[in-house]
């Protein structure tokens, strides 16, 4: 059995049917604590989208970390950067009404969630670290136009590798 800390307790809660239905576990809750009982690796993803439901992933999002592929991965912006304008890195990484993280989205295919001070990422295994890295260069003061240039450079040579494999097992 497992326990953890949750903030967003109702969220959980009004989706627990889902949630021990679709992770095959049983959920109890004790004020804000959940305990979560099944089998182990059963236990460590139900875990894992409970943290991201933290994070302030949807629900939906989140169960999407059953999938072996996809991974969760949080950065705390307090252990990259020294700067005591924390409020302004967050604007840098969430940009104008979210175009920042929506265009990050859209280049690395990976969902991103900003709260307090931590930037929760999903995605596919090998996308995130590109992710991961976009999110390092905005909170070091990187322009956003650079950024997004990488990222897309990086995106397209993962295709084209991805492309001349699909060759490769065709001959």
């Amino acid at each position: 059995m497992q326990e953890i800390y949750t903030e967003f307790i109702q969220k959980v809660l009004q989706n627990k049917n889902k949630l021990e239905q679709e992770l095959e576990v049983k959920i109890t809750n004790q004020g804000k604590n959940l305990f979560i009982d099944g089998e182990p690796d059963k236990e460590f993803i139900t875990l894992q989208v409970i943290k991201a439901i933290n994070l302030g992933f949807s629900v939906g999002k989140a169960l999407l970390l059953k999938n072996e592929d996809i991974i969760l991965q949080t950065l705390h912006i307090k252990d990259i950067t020294k700067r005591k304008d924390l409020e302004r890195v967050r604007a840098r990484i969430i940009g104008k009404q979210g175009k920042t993280l929506k265009t990050l989205d859209n280049l690395t295919g990976c969902d991103f969630s900003v709260k307090n001070n931590e930037v929760g990422i999903i995605g596919d295994a090998e996308d995130i670290k590109e992710a991961m890295q976009a999110i390092i260069s905005l909170i070091c003061g990187s322009k956003q136009a650079n950024v997004y240039a990488h990222a897309e450079k990086e995106m397209k040579k993962k295709r084209l590798q991805d492309q001349l494999i699909l060759k490769d097992i065709k001959k």
